[in-house]
């Protein structure tokens, strides 16, 4: 099982969208039959048998084991990561373009360059899972507390200026046998966990 997994196939991520398949992927963190399931969730074991092919079908849940009880086999499934975030790519008609009107300090540029961050980073997985590789990344993820939006304003400024300065430093247009690498750089307010349902920030 993948700690996560990325769902580009617009038919599989209908099919985890749906909210009792939702909750049967988020059952099957842990290997379980049809029959143990309905328990769970409250319908009839052929029902869940229904949901359970349609997520097998798509790559999201895969069998453990069979095991024979009387004339009935019973198949054990699991989820075939513990969580799952869908790529713009399972949207491709509307997915965003962060190359129009790039705006560093619009939101929602902002989030259109995360949604391309999740769809070439969703590709690279899928890639290096197919060739039994890793994918060399990096990442930061930090907290800051400003005391005035002057500040902000000053950190942003700075920090751009210190990533510019890193990346004339290092890149190389003519280097032979170089691969080019995406440098994304966020600031925005954060949200709190129990606001993230609501968007709210307060």
């Amino acid at each position: 099982m993948f700690d996560i997994a990325v769902i580009e196939d617009p038919a599989a991520a209908e099919a985890s969208l749906d909210p009792i398949r939702a909750r049967l992927l988020a059952e099957l963190a842990e290997p379980a039959s049809a029959t143990m399931l309905a328990a769970r969730v409250g319908l009839a074991r052929q029902k869940v048998n229904y949901h359970l092919r349609a997520l097998e079908q798509h790559g999201l849940i895969e069998l453990v084991e069979e095991r024979r009880k009387g004339n009935v086999t019973e198949r054990v499934m699991r989820a075939t990561a513990a969580s799952y975030v869908i790529s713009p790519m399972a949207l491709s008609a509307v997915r965003p373009n962060p190359g129009q009107s790039p705006d560093r300090l619009s939101a929602r540029w902002l989030l259109a360059v995360a949604a391309r961050l999740v769809q070439d980073v969703g590709a690279l997985i899928t890639g290096a899972d197919r060739a039994d590789k890793r994918v060399a990344t990096f990442a930061i993820d930090a907290q800051v507390r400003f005391a005035s939006a002057a500040d902000r304003a000053a950190f942003a400024e700075e920090l751009a200026g210190a990533v510019s300065r890193l990346v004339g430093r290092y890149h190389d247009e003519s280097a032979p046998g170089g691969r080019d690498h995406r440098v994304v750089v966020a600031l925005h307010p954060h949200v709190p966990p129990d606001q993230e349902s609501t968007g709210t920030t307060g």
